[in-house]
């Protein structure tokens, strides 16, 4: 569970990404390319490049709850050695000590969650994730919030290869 982002800096970089404002706008990862539903990103501000694939769902369900937006990283930080590492900011505070699932066609992987964020239970799952997503035609995230709420968000993988290997690209 070491290797992912905290929450703050997985927030942290969706804030940045996706609504900076002028006080924010240096340092602030770089939209380096868009692939169908992904963006492709890269933040030099640390140690090391910070690249990644990040996605917004396409239908979230129950429609109507007051949620923040929802975003799907796929990340490499060179520093930490990481490459494809997986995470979601799921827009809403999970109900604590909850798994949240993640589906692709009949691939299911579990997720850890932690505040408003989820990862890969099983690093050692995350290649046969990222082929998967590769392959698929949409990943469904479902999870609980707090409040108990059980949410699906459905996200488009359309461009996700392409966004993965610019990413991986840029963080060569």
């Amino acid at each position: 569970m070491a290797r992912h982002f905290g929450h703050a800096a997985l927030a942290g970089l969706a804030i940045m990404v996706l609504g900076a404002t002028a006080s924010h706008a240096q340092g602030a990862p770089k939209l380096v390319a868009q692939s169908g539903d992904w963006g492709v990103y890269m933040d030099q501000s640390g140690s090391g490049k910070t690249c990644y694939a990040l996605s917004q769902p396409k239908t979230r369900v129950p429609e109507g709850l007051n949620r923040d937006p929802a975003y799907f990283f796929i990340s490499t930080r060179t520093a930490e050695n990481v490459k494809n590492e997986i995470s979601v900011i799921m827009g809403f505070p999970l109900k604590e000590g909850s798994d949240a699932t993640l589906t692709i066609g009949t691939n299911n992987f579990a997720l850890y969650t932690r505040e408003s964020g989820a990862w890969v239970r099983n690093v050692a799952e995350e290649a046969r994730l990222v082929d998967a997503l590769r392959k698929g035609k949409d990943v469904v995230v479902k999870g609980t919030s707090r409040r108990g709420n059980v949410t699906t968000d459905t996200y488009s993988l359309n461009g996700v290869s392409s966004a993965i290997d610019r990413a991986a690209q840029e963080c060569r």
